[in-house]
């Protein structure tokens, strides 16, 4: 149950248009947020999504965007706080595996030039672009950045060597901005574990099995245990800065 009340705050979350993104969009509605909710222009789940939280009274702002493409994501970071007048709160969610089913980690021939650039480019130069271009609004209003790791970072697992490469950069990204950014601006990391999310349904269902079998708590990680975390570490405490907070039931120990 959210309690903390945001009205008259804003908020930008990019990769919105499902999953993580969209639970988190919610949260921040029902907490009194105007909320942009960023989603690849060619996407229709966005502009859907943007309507049916709109016809329930929720503040939301479409910011149409793929932050994977330069000046297209700063310009639409610039838009979003032109249209609020502020920023408050940017969770870089946007992320990509750039694969269907996921890569074993031997198989070297598969990682092509092209294919590490489209993971980098949306995964980890993504999240520094959106967060430089709104370093001037989260400044004026002492607001936060949290950005979507993963636990392949961590410990190097994951979809793909790239996946795992892209998620550590995260989590280094993470630290670093966090120093050059105090005291105004706190930046932090979730890495959720295994999410039951449109994002792998393509995967092996053996894969999907076994991750749960591992995990002490015996479930799957639901999109809306990552945006709890998210929510928290952007408008919850003032105290926290340049951590990754694992959300994985256990799933690392």
């Amino acid at each position: 149950m959210i309690t903390i009340d945001l009205n008259g705050k804003t908020a930008l979350i990019t990769g919105a248009a499902s999953g993580i993104g969209l639970a988190t969009v919610e949260l921040f509605a029902r907490a009194g947020a105007t909320v942009a909710l960023n989603h690849l222009a060619d996407d229709p789940r966005g502009a859907e999504q943007v309507e049916r939280l709109k016809s329930l009274g929720h503040k939301i702002v479409a910011a149409p965007g793929n932050v994977a493409v330069p000046v297209e994501a700063e310009t639409m970071v610039g838009k979003a706080i032109d249209a609020f007048g502020r920023l408050d709160y940017l969770f870089n969610n946007a992320g990509t595996p750039a694969t269907p089913a996921p890569i074993p980690f031997p198989e070297l021939d598969r990682l092509t030039e092209g294919f590490w650039q489209t993971i980098l480019n949306t995964n980890l130069i993504g999240p520094f672009r959106c967060a430089h271009a709104a370093v001037p609004a989260l400044r004026a209003a002492r607001g936060a950045i949290c950005s979507t790791a993963s636990i392949a970072g961590v410990q190097g697992s994951g979809s793909s060597i790239p996946y795992a490469a892209s998620k550590a950069g995260v989590i280094n990204l993470t630290r670093s901005l966090a120093r050059a950014l105090a005291p105004e601006i706190r930046v932090n990391a979730v890495a959720p574990g295994f999410v039951d999310s449109p994002w792998n349904k393509d995967w092996p269902a053996d894969r999907k099995v076994a991750s749960v079998e591992r995990t002490p708590l015996k479930r799957a990680c639901t999109p809306q245990d990552i945006a709890e975390t998210a929510f928290f570490l952007l408008a919850g405490n003032s105290m926290i800065t340049g951590q990754t907070i694992i959300v994985d039931g256990g799933l690392t120990l």
